[in-house]
């Protein structure tokens, strides 16, 4: 073997320029994350790893320079297929890395928006919002994605019972028609699948708002100790109800409770069961009145029993309060998610939604999707119920959305009451 044999300077610029491609969008992309947030690279790594973006640059362009002033002394290892494969990959690693910054950073980027409220918002995975931004940035995207409810409480004058004309033949739209064409032999209740751009679900449709109570579940109590939640189907068995839905929200501090001490005030048949804290700034009392009429307002336990509210949560954002939508910015804070909300049309025919989210084909809703679902079906007063993992119905004991939990599976959760439908 040759001692004196020497790498041809074409050679070398050829494992430089690959090195070079291969580092440099690497270490270039981590350090511009490490100027937005510390969580992914520490303040202690944002230097090497500068230092490392620009020693890869340098042997980039040294390849580069290399290559074009080198001589071809050694037959080429690869052949034209290969090279050309390779140079299609590095197009792609580099447009890859790039394209990711740039949607990560861009200033106003919409991605950005919904990667933040999207993550803040879940129990298991707000560290996908951390990794990349500092607190500044989610504090102001979550200052800039809020809902700006109206103020008013709801007006049950706005409800007037109507018995439902199933007979018409013209209808509004095509939501009028889905409301009002029942199912055969069935003056209870309609399931309707909803299908949008980006999510889908079901909607029950309750006939009859009298048939509208709030179950709750037998573990309910103040103490994480000893309290405990139970799943929809379960507590829906225990009323023998046909339908329920998650309600309110309820403590989870360390986001694996047994989901049994609730948010807020709960009524369940003119009961007081909790008067906790509340859990939202927004939102409020989301209950029935002894008439039947969905009630929407800020008030206490105390004023709630006084005005006869015979069942409610204390959840939120309201939605829509006597015909007006909140007014919603970006896609209102929450992101997209598995959503359950409930409102009521001016006939008085109950609405109960539930989003199915984090999977493909239903990634979930916002803010503006519940709004806009609820109108479209002529809900003249909604509002937005706990969410995520308890997000779920069932029909005759049997869960007939696609629950999702934090880790993708398909599974709900207890939770520590629902809106049942019973016979």
């Amino acid at each position: 073997m040759n001692q004196n044999y020497k790498l041809p300077k074409k050679k070398i610029g050829n494992i430089f320029t690959v090195l070079g491609i291969i580092f440099f969008p690497l270490f270039a992309s981590l350090y511009i994350v490490s100027l937005n947030s510390s969580d992914l690279i520490s303040e202690v790594l944002a230097l090497p790893v500068l230092v490392l973006a620009c020693l890869s640059f340098v042997l980039l362009v040294t390849g580069i320079i290399f290559e074009l002033t080198g001589k071809d002394t050694v037959k080429p290892r690869f052949n034209t297929p290969l090279r050309a494969t390779f140079a299609v990959l590095a197009v792609i690693y580099v447009v890859g890395a790039y394209a990711v910054v740039n949607v990560l950073y861009t200033p106003g980027s919409k991605f950005k928006d919904w990667l933040i409220t999207t993550a803040m918002t879940t129990m298991n995975h707000q560290y996908l919002a951390t990794w990349f931004y500092g607190p500044y940035d989610v504090n102001s995207v979550l200052a800039n994605n809020v809902v700006v409810e109206s103020g008013e409480d709801t007006n049950p004058d706005l409800i007037t019972f109507t018995e439902p004309d199933f007979n018409q033949v013209t209808y509004k739209n095509e939501f009028e028609k889905q409301i009002l064409t029942k199912d055969e032999g069935n003056d209870l209740y309609k399931i309707i699948d909803i299908k949008r751009d980006g999510f889908k679900g079901k909607m029950a449709v309750i006939y009859d708002p009298s048939k509208v109570k709030l179950g709750v579940s037998k573990g309910t109590g103040s103490n994480l100790s000893n309290s405990y939640g139970q799943f929809i189907n379960t507590i829906a068995s225990r009323y023998n109800a046909v339908i329920a839905t998650n309600a309110g929200g309820f403590y989870d501090p360390d986001w694996n409770s047994s989901g049994g001490v609730p948010h807020g005030v709960v009524i369940s048949n003119g009961k007081l069961i909790a008067n906790n804290s509340r859990a939202n700034s927004s939102g409020g009392i989301i209950g029935f009145d002894k008439d039947n009429k969905l009630i929407l307002a800020r008030m206490s336990a105390k004023q709630a029993l006084a005005k006869g509210i015979r069942d409610a949560v204390d959840f939120g954002p309201f939605l829509i309060v006597n015909g007006k939508s909140s007014y919603i910015t970006g896609n209102g804070g929450w992101g997209d998610a598995p959503r359950t909300a409930i409102g009521q049309r001016a006939d008085g025919i109950v609405l109960l939604l539930v989003i199915d989210g984090r999977q493909t084909g239903s990634i979930g809703a916002d803010m503006n999707d519940l709004a806009r679902v609820m109108n479209d079906y002529g809900a003249i007063n909604a509002a937005n119920l706990d969410g995520g993992t308890s997000s779920a119905m069932s029909l005759n004991g049997q869960i007939i959305t696609n629950p999702r939990n934090g880790a993708f599976q398909a599974k709900t959760r207890p939770v520590p009451n629902a809106w049942i439908v019973v016979e």
